[in-house]
């Protein structure tokens, strides 16, 4: 597999490491056989060089953007499959999944050092830019030189973005800084300024990356269609950040977003995965060790025994389960939601709440007559749901048990942490999401654009179209100041991108948070729930909707209770020791 092969290459070379605002600005090693006068001389010079960046990003903790699944044991928390953790998709309670649930419920604090996720990864930043001082000394064409180049530029874009997102104000650095570098004490640079530099980054990689690099999905490297979807995720955010918190020019960025993915769409070399089949078209590629091949999947993140291995499939338990939010968000099959499906069977019983929904409800929540299929815990017989409490099996803390990547066959036989289900890090179908929803917030969406877009992913599992003519106006979105149909393309993309990392940021750049105060729920119970679930350790609530009873997640927990303070919690705190560090960095609103 050429990325690994790769990645064991010349790593020294990179480690002319870089950190913000202290000292691990400037931390060195020492280069060996290899000096910064005799290297760049060669395209295989160059691409070595960048494939220590790849290295650099597969730390997941540090520089969370090529996120997969964290190496070994560490897999049990920083998985791309437990991001939605931190918004109302999931709902854990296992202790080493406390950050999830602080963020999640506003209780989270300013830290000493970064957190998870958090304010570090600036080496990273410090060995693009040493690559981009010298890849014009290699005796190669400029238009292979542009290639790496690009590559470095995309990664840097990338990283910024993501701490954006998370901090707002970030320190730009486009150089190597030495020990007199007035960068080490500067104040963060405006976010809007560095927002204007990723967009140089990512247009830039998104023109002069190739088409492809010859790996055949191997996974190997990023390409210029990769390029492009991180654009239009990067420039829909910043849309839509701009648009609904206040911002100069939301309208650029969203156009931005939409030309990307559209060209993409039009021109790019991938398609929806689809077999024909809608009972298992959704998930099948999701629970597979090889991904090379598949039409859908842009880039993605093999394990292989001897080489990079998780044990990510053991810890689904630590995720608690799919929530009630989610679960009711899939619309039935006639294209209605449950509060105007005539469809709707209830929730009674766990069984009723499959009947006559979206596909996707199946492939993503474990139907009890599915546990045999999919050889759920090892196939250890037991009946589920398992609530937390019961003996024995997997417990899920909302009774929801998350089925989209299980795949059993991963840990049959398999030491500990030796297993090797894949990360899919870009697939086709954001692209399609990203642009419905760009087009619609700029007020240009047409039938033909949501038939591009998010019919073809409705095609895919057989459900009915969005249709312009009769968008459905579920009351429970009404008070979110939005349109009946960008309601309906976000919950698309709530459904179609369930545990692939979207929902936080997507709350977050939609000035949603009010969702997070929205109590966490898991299934119905009632006095069948109590008998069918013996030993069942659980709190119950009465939703103050339908006056009914569910398990309460977090009752009688530090979760409880959970606040989001408009003025703060869109953006994460700057750890104590930076500003410490550096009195030019001022913290963030609230903190």
């Amino acid at each position: 597999m050429k990325k690994y092969s790769i990645l064991s290459g010349f790593f020294v070379v990179a480690a002319f490491l870089f950190s913000g605002c202290n000292d691990e600005f400037l931390e060195r090693y020492p280069l060996d056989r290899i000096t910064n006068q005799t290297f760049w001389n060669t395209e295989n010079d160059l691409r070595v060089y960048n494939n220590s960046l790849y290295d650099l990003a597969r730390n997941d903790d540090n520089v969370p953007i090529l996120h997969g699944h964290y190496n070994g044991f560490d897999s049990h928390w920083a998985s791309i499959w437990f991001q939605d953790e931190f918004a109302d998709n999931m709902a854990p309670r296992h202790a080493r999944h406390n950050l999830f649930q602080q963020v999640r419920s506003g209780k989270h604090t300013v830290p000493t050092d970064p957190q998870q996720f958090g304010y570090k990864g600036w080496n990273f930043v410090r060995a693009i830019n040493v690559g981009l001082a010298n890849y014009d000394k290699a005796a190669v064409s400029q238009a292979i030189k542009d290639r790496y180049i690009a590559e470095a530029r995309f990664f840097r874009g990338w990283f910024y973005a993501e701490k954006v997102s998370k901090f707002g104000d970030a320190p730009f650095v486009d150089k190597e800084l030495n020990v007199d570098s007035p960068e080490l004490n500067a104040a963060r640079t405006p976010r809007e300024e560095v927002m204007n530099k990723v967009l140089e980054d990512l247009n830039f990689a998104s023109t002069k990356l190739p088409d492809s690099w010859g790996d055949g999905n191997a996974p190997g490297r990023l390409n210029r269609w990769c390029a492009l979807l991180v654009k239009s995720r990067v420039c829909l955010f910043e849309g839509t950040w701009r648009k609904y918190h206040g911002g100069t020019d939301p309208t650029k960025w969203l156009q931005e977003a939409a030309n990307a993915s559209k060209e993409l769409m039009d021109k790019g070399p991938y398609r929806l995965y689809s077999t024909g089949n809608p009972q298992t078209d959704y998930n099948a590629y999701q629970r597979v060790l090889n991904l090379a091949g598949n039409p859908e999947v842009m880039y993605w993140r093999k394990y292989q025994l001897g080489v990079f291995t998780n044990h990510v499939q053991s810890y689904f338990e630590y995720a608690g389960g799919a929530t009630k939010s989610l679960v009711e968000d899939y619309l039935c099959t006639d294209g209605l939601p449950i509060t105007l499906s005539p469809l709707y069977k209830g929730d009674d019983k766990i069984e009723d709440v499959f009947e006559n929904r979206d596909p996707r409800l199946r492939q993503t929540v474990l139907h009890p007559e599915d546990a045999v299929k999919y050889k759920y815990h090892l196939a250890d017989g037991r009946p589920y749901p398992r609530i937390q409490g019961m003996e024995g099996g997997y417990v899920s803390t909302t009774g929801y048990h998350i089925i989209k990547n299980y795949n059993a066959d991963d840990m049959i036989g398999k030491a500990f942490d030796t297993a090797e289900s894949p990360a899919i890090i870009l697939r086709f179908a954001e692209a399609l999401l990203n642009y419905a929803e760009a087009q619609a917030e700029l007020g240009k969406i047409t039938q033909a654009d949501l038939d591009l877009s998010i019919n073809k992913l409705r095609d895919r599992v057989g459900m009915a179209h969005l249709d312009m003519g009769k968008v459905p106006v579920d009351p429970r979105y009404t008070a979110d100041g939005i349109s009946p149909l960008i309601a309906e393309i976000r919950r698309e993309r709530r459904i179609e991108l369930f545990m692939e990392g979207f929902r936080y940021n997507d709350l977050k750049r939609w000035k949603q948070g009010k969702k997070l105060l929205i109590p966490t729920m898991g299934i119905r119970w009632d006095a069948a729930a109590i008998a069918r679930y013996p030993k069942a350790n659980i709190k119950t609530a009465v939703d103050p909707v339908s006056k009914k009873t569910y398990i309460d997640v977090y009752q009688g927990t530090d979760w409880a209770n959970p606040v989001f303070d408009e003025t703060k919690h869109y953006l994460w705190p700057i750890p104590l020791n930076t500003l410490a560090q550096n009195p030019a960095i001022k913290q963030n609103p609230g903190w």
